[in-house]
């Protein structure tokens, strides 16, 4: 009777290693620019969906929030809100989305690139301009 072991050897788990990090690498290379187009999608349908609340918000106040009351005007009323009875109990959005690398979204009444207001994310480095995910994007920018 012979007794042999059972498992596998050093060679053959490090091919299967090796194997699956270049499986994974081929996955990574064609995924992570769907990705990133993701991102930015998910970035546009947020403008978007903030670009109504404030025309709403100004369509029942008669103008946009200032900069210094910023989108937190969309959640709660500010202070200087004129009539705070059109005012909806819910606030004019469920709550404030992110963007899609986690930072807040930013404001300006009146905007530089547009006359109204400018809603913008930085991308993905949290700082202005940038190429590629690092690239700024803003309700001004329509595709």
């Amino acid at each position: 009777m012979q007794n042999f072991n059972k498992g596998f050897t050093l060679i053959e788990l490090m091919a299967v290693i090796v194997i699956l990090g270049i499986l994974t690498t081929i996955v990574a290379v064609n995924v992570a620019p769907y990705l990133q187009r993701a991102n930015f999608e998910k970035a546009r349908v947020d403008l978007s969906q903030i670009e109504k609340a404030l025309e709403t918000y100004r369509f029942q106040h008669y103008v946009y929030p200032t900069t210094d009351q910023g989108l937190d005007a969309l959640l709660s009323p500010p202070a200087e809100v004129k009539n705070p009875s059109l005012y909806p109990p819910d606030g004019y959005l469920p709550f404030m989305p992110k963007d899609p690398w986690g930072n807040e979204y930013l404001y300006l009444s009146p905007g530089q690139n547009t006359s109204k207001f400018d809603v913008f994310s930085y991308g993905a480095d949290g700082l202005a301009g940038g190429e590629g995910e690092n690239s700024d994007i803003g309700n001004w920018l329509k595709d």
